[in-house]
């Protein structure tokens, strides 16, 4: 019998992977296509929805072609997972014509309605249903902006012609042609308009946000038959589609976070950290979101999530406008250079301060510096102040939940450098994990359809898998206690810039 090989389709904002892994998770073949947004006015952000599924055709296309000059058998794809950009949402009517384009998670459109509902009745509904808060971030007041702006799009809810459906319900509805039109429990959980608890859609705030008559997508759970597809006659035969997921969860499905207290965090330009609950639901009174984490046929597992919102790009703003650096990857030896920062933070709040402080109008300050202060020391301040947010928001989690935390595993561009992830540890007090995979979304969404598809038969074979994993230990107590004095001085820092007591 031939080796089964996985096609994940990892569709995010700026562009689609496609990557087909063996049995083991390693990557045979993968291609990159990227995807351009739509900017018409300021602060509004979309896609064209024709562009999207074209991207992902392409994608795959590129990754399949690869693979045959490989020598690669296209027969040997037996199954295909999804994971896709979270909240960004499209309107299509019944015949598959999109009403509108697609509004990108990015777009700040519906910030007057987000005021508007803040402090109503509906607000305290969303959270306790949802999880969610009331923001533009979340697709639910950018589909009410479009229903309230748009004749069409107003017309066509009101007459039940409009579907709704995030990327992925595109996808599959449009690489089944037209006979699927489900969601997966993650995707329905980032709306505004699904109930966590119960896993359907809620009627009532549907209804109090004026869009009865929407059609929606069934939610199902992350791993599920969502149907057959040959991705226009690029693979010989249709094979089934066994995994939907958004892509920040895939990622931390990806991390084999399976259990409580076990915790992801993505370091790119910002940070998403989910924190497993296990199949409880735990609500947060220090500004996380409570959410679903994956799902399974028998099995739902939540999270809390925390969003950092500078992380990589104090890095890149240091490169780019200081010049202090040719390359982000010299930080790691600068800060090694010198034995602390002497006293130096730096609060990265280009764009506001997120989880679990949100001071969204603060600004970025740098705080403590002498005559005496080099560039190194600065960029150890930038360097600390990724971990030093991570902990507040791992620190409000276990507050949250009651659930101390087992192991982080860490991935994105900034999880490469190795004084971060060791002063990470060191501040954590626990072991930090980078399993040595970029494309752990796509993974995640490969291990959701293999084991749908059978190639896997549990989560423990899925964890026992062979990765190239580093694993950074706390060091010696006083390391250990270095970094929390530190992390002491960052947090009367953040104090002494909000006034806060």
């Amino acid at each position: 019998m031939s080796e089964p090989y996985i096609l994940a389709i990892d569709q995010g904002t700026s562009g689609t992977k496609a990557v087909i892994f063996d049995r083991n998770g390693a990557i045979l073949s993968k291609a990159n296509t990227p995807l351009s947004c739509i900017y018409p006015s300021a602060g509004w952000v979309e896609q064209d929805p024709e562009q999207i599924y074209a991207n992902v055709i392409d994608a795959v296309r590129a990754c399949t072609q690869r693979f045959q000059f490989q020598s690669g058998d296209l027969r040997q794809i037996t199954c295909c997972g999804i994971s896709n950009q979270r909240e960004t949402f499209l309107l299509w009517d019944q015949g598959g014509r999109p009403l509108y384009n697609a509004i990108v998670w990015q777009c700040k459109r519906s910030v007057g309605i987000c005021n508007r509902l803040k402090g109503t009745g509906i607000e305290e509904q969303v959270h306790r249903s949802t999880g969610l808060i009331i923001d533009p971030y979340f697709s639910g007041t950018k589909l009410v902006w479009l229903c309230e702006n748009d004749r069409e799009v107003h017309q066509a809810i009101k007459a039940g012609q409009a579907i709704f459906g995030t990327v992925d319900t595109w996808l599959l509805y449009r690489l089944t042609g037209g006979k699927c039109l489900l969601t997966d429990h993650t995707n329905a959980s980032r709306t505004l308009l699904f109930n966590i608890d119960t896993l359907n859609w809620d009627e009532a705030i549907i209804e109090g946000l004026g869009l009865k008559g929407i059609v929606l997508p069934r939610p199902v759970p992350s791993a599920y038959h969502f149907g057959t597809t040959d991705l226009e006659g690029i693979l010989p035969q249709p094979i089934p589609i066994t995994a939907v997921i958004g892509d920040s969860h895939a990622a931390a499905f990806g991390e084999c976070c399976f259990g409580p207290g076990m915790a992801k965090a993505t370091l790119g330009t910002g940070c998403s950290i989910l924190l497993n609950t296990g199949n409880k639901r735990m609500d947060s009174r220090h500004g996380m979101v409570s959410t679903i984490c994956w799902s399974i046929p028998d099995r739902v597992n939540y999270a809390l999530e925390g969003i950092i919102v500078s992380c990589g790009s104090t890095i890149q703003w240091m490169r780019d406008q200081l010049g202090m650096f040719a390359e982000s990857a010299q930080t790691e030896a600068m800060a090694h250079s010198i034995p602390s920062t002497d006293g130096v933070y730096l609060i990265p709040a280009f764009s506001g301060l997120g989880a679990p402080h949100w001071q969204m109008d603060m600004r970025a300050a740098i705080l403590g510096m002498t005559l005496g202060t080099k560039k190194e020391h600065l960029v150890r301040a930038a360097l600390e102040s990724i971990a030093y947010q991570i902990k507040d928001v791992i620190a409000a989690m276990e507050k949250d939940s009651g659930i101390a935390l087992q192991q982080l595993r860490v991935d994105g561009g900034i999880s490469t450098n190795r004084f971060v992830m060791q002063f990470l540890a060191n501040l954590l007090g626990n072991e930090v994990v980078n399993i040595g995979i970029q494309d752990v979304s796509a993974l995640g969404a490969a291990y959701l359809a293999g084991l749908q598809a059978g190639i896997y038969t549990d989560l423990q074979q899925i964890a026992s898998l062979p990765t190239q994993a580093r694993a950074f230990h706390p060091g010696p107590k006083e390391d250990q206690m270095r970094a929390a004095r530190s992390h002491h001085g960052w947090l009367e820092a953040i104090r002494l810039l909000t006034g806060n007591k």
